[in-house]
């Protein structure tokens, strides 16, 4: 195994993600789309980490993470918002998501994930800053935190590096996003 705390850090991410998916389901069929897809994104990139490093498969990771993206903003559209905009904000995740797969289907940057998903978030917050969904916000506060701490390079220890990290993190977040969804 090439990578073991980060095989078991994502795969950590993939169960917690996929069970709050089926949790979701009655509650917001797009943010349920949005953890299963993390989940997949997370196991997928587990099994890339750690066990077989294939362009197909990373492919299909970043894919994952794209839908993930497109499932949050139309989710949040879905829950935070009415009439015009959202249908405007639900057609535009799924442009954005077109886009995504298309320039992903090119590139390999990691960096790219990361621009998509922070837009995502980006369009998250300002939903629920507007009704305030005190969770919600904390979920979009964690993420960032999580992606900065990914991006930094920071690794606690020589076993344990700034991915592995990111996945606890973000199953802090996903938590606080399920929190958020359910009593929203």
């Amino acid at each position: 195994m090439n990578e073991p705390a980060t095989v078991l850090t994502d795969y950590a991410l993939a169960a917690v993600s996929g069970f709050l998916s089926y949790r979701l389901f009655g509650v917001s069929r797009f943010w349920a789309l949005a953890f299963f897809a993390v989940a997949l994104a997370a196991l997928l990139g587990g099994t890339w980490h750690g066990f077989w490093h294939s362009d197909l498969l990373w492919k299909a990771t970043t894919l994952a993470a794209g839908v993930a993206s497109f499932g949050m903003v139309a989710g949040s559209a879905s829950v935070a918002a009415t009439g015009k905009l959202r249908s405007a904000l639900i057609g535009f995740a799924a442009v954005k998501l077109a886009i995504y797969s298309v320039w992903m289907l090119s590139h390999d940057e990691f960096i790219w994930v990361v621009v998509d998903t922070g837009s995502a978030l980006l369009i998250v917050a300002a939903l629920y800053l507007w009704r305030f969904n005190g969770w919600m916000v904390a979920g979009v506060a964690v993420s960032v935190m999580g992606a900065l701490v990914q991006a930094s390079g920071f690794a606690p220890h020589a076993h344990f590096n700034h991915n592995d990290l990111y996945h606890v993190i973000q199953c802090v977040a996903m938590f606080a996003f399920y929190k958020g969804l359910k009593e929203g």
